[in-house]
């Protein structure tokens, strides 16, 4: 994927020329194959990735548990890997591609000037910590206060969205790794989805109905 002014202005049309010309002379692109790990949990982060096309996954990590927090998109950034760019801390998340991915790198040590530099550039992290927040609020409603059934339907609603297409591929395996809770779980609660014909699932794959 070729990048250049014209197409980084498109997609940060708010962003000043100056702005856009450093990104593009410190900026390193990465085509990345879906399933690629981005960020590892407890790196140093010396680059920020911003997603020019694609999907990551961020999820957190306590023992041998993982959870998906969030999905970064394109025209996005990961406000966790900001925070560890910007306090030089070990990264508390971790991320991979959702799918192929372009991304830009960019040195932690012009983040940290961007952001003092450039308002339009600050008030992106802005935008996505709000996002981000709201995203956990929202979670935290669907743990606290939804059946499982519905959170896991509206986690396949919400991945579909993002991939697309109503057709996700994925395993009952993946789901629960993802949602937090166990494979036969999953398989059970997604027989009763299929039956309320709500989804249709064959090996690797679940499909959105309705």
């Amino acid at each position: 994927m070729e990048i250049d002014l014209r197409l980084l202005k498109k997609k940060f049309p708010n962003f000043e020329k100056r702005m856009l010309k450093d990104m593009l002379s410190y900026g390193i692109i990465k085509e990345i194959p879906e399933g690629t790990e981005v960020i590892r949990y407890g790196q140093y982060m010396k680059m920020l990735p911003v997603v020019i096309d694609g999907v990551v996954k961020v999820y957190s990590q306590y023992e041998d548990k993982e959870f998906l927090l969030y999905y970064i998109q394109s025209n996005e950034s990961c406000i966790m890997s900001l925070s560890a760019v910007l306090n030089d801390t070990p990264s508390r998340v971790f991320a991979l591609t959702g799918k192929n991915s372009v991304i830009m790198m960019f040195p932690s040590k012009f983040v940290k000037k961007w952001i003092k530099d450039f308002g339009a550039f600050n008030n992106l992290f802005y935008h996505l910590y709000d996002n981000r927040y709201n995203d956990l609020i929202e979670t935290l409603n669907q743990v606290l206060f939804e059946k499982l059934d519905k959170r896991l339907y509206d986690y396949l609603v919400e991945k579909s969205k993002v991939s697309g297409s109503d057709t996700i591929k994925i395993t009952h395996r993946v789901i629960a790794e993802e949602v937090g809770t166990a494979r036969e779980v999953v398989s059970r609660i997604l027989k009763k989805l299929e039956t309320n014909k709500q989804i249709e699932q064959g090996k690797g794959y679940v499909k959105i109905l309705k």
